[in-house]
């Protein structure tokens, strides 16, 4: 039997990049999945045809995760389909980066608004509607809470955020047996760092030479681990930051 037989997973942000190859991975493990989207119907309905061909469970659902009103459609349209949820993936983030002098207020809630108080957001919603068993909740942060790169200050001040409640909510929702645990991704060949200019760049060439393992991330490196996390084979993790790098510190 696969390892997420009679799971569900909702995967926000999962019309593209590393969200759409975590949505295949659970799949493929065996997971009913929501593929959650902002606006990407699109690239969604794409995801979900790509898991059902190859013989798994899938829907899309829209939902932007600043608005609790569709957060709590989400949840709502997820138990007519599949019933309890099992794993929620809080993937859905933005980021901008930018010097000191380039900062703004637009920016800083733009990002402060999808990567923070967004994954609380749906983490609120989704918490009512785990079943007694409990289950796995995994954030995606990023691997720039600890290297603290130039020009991104409002972007780690996302993710560093991310990271504390990663550690808060572990404690908090112990008792509902919900583990909580955070992957941090280095830098990964996503349609986001091809839209941003980083592939091909020599951020990119600097980024590969100073990565212990030789490479830039695929999204596959990440979902991956997801699957990990949200599987029992990691029933003995909660409240852990995986810092997903290829070793970049």
């Amino acid at each position: 039997m696969k390892k997420l037989a009679n799971k569900v997973a909702v995967v926000t942000g999962a019309s593209k990049g590393i969200g759409a190859a975590i949505a295949k991975g659970l799949a493929a493990a065996g997971a009913s999945v929501v593929v959650n989207y902002a606006s990407a119907k699109t690239g969604a309905d794409q995801v979900v045809a790509e898991i059902t061909a190859n013989g798994g469970k899938a829907i899309a659902i829209q939902g932007n995760v600043t608005d609790e009103t569709q957060i709590a459609h989400l949840f709502e349209e997820t138990a007519k389909a599949f019933g309890a949820v099992d794993i929620l993936v809080n993937n859905a983030g933005v980021y901008k980066f930018g010097a000191i002098e380039e900062i703004n207020a637009e920016d800083f809630h733009t990002q402060f608004n999808t990567n923070v108080l967004g994954l609380l957001l749906t983490t609120k919603g989704a918490v009512k509607h785990f079943n007694e068993q409990g289950g796995s909740i995994i954030n995606i942060g990023s691997a720039v809470s600890n290297i603290t790169p130039v020009g991104s200050s409002v972007y780690t001040a996302t993710k560093a955020s991310v990271d504390a409640i990663t550690h808060v909510l572990a404690k908090e929702l112990s008792g509902k047996k919900i583990r909580v645990n955070s992957i941090n991704p280095g830098m990964v060949e996503t349609e986001g760092t091809h839209t941003a200019g980083f592939i091909g760049s020599d951020f990119e060439t600097e980024m590969a030479r100073t990565t212990p393992l030789g490479r830039i991330g695929q999204p596959d490196d990440i979902a991956d681990v997801a699957t990990f996390l949200a599987s029992e084979d990691s029933r003995w993790l909660t409240g852990e930051i995986l810092i997903v790098s290829g070793g970049v510190r």
